[in-house]
């Protein structure tokens, strides 16, 4: 949950500083997104979270 909270925080942070300097890319796109997913707590939020979980244990264990 707190990894959740963390990614919706920084998505949001993104999101809003993309829309802010009005580079609106296909990145910007993509963190729109997972910005929704984890907002939302969809039923695809669950397979985002065990790949943000993953990439977070990658690099954790770098």
């Amino acid at each position: 949950m707190a990894v959740t909270v963390s990614l919706v925080a920084l998505f949001g942070l993104v999101l809003y500083l993309l829309l802010r300097s009005g580079s609106l890319t296909y990145g910007a796109a993509f963190i729109a997104v997972g910005f929704g997913f984890f907002l939302a707590s969809t039923g695809a939020a669950t397979p985002i979270n065990q790949l943000a979980n993953s990439l977070i244990q990658a690099i954790h264990n770098l």
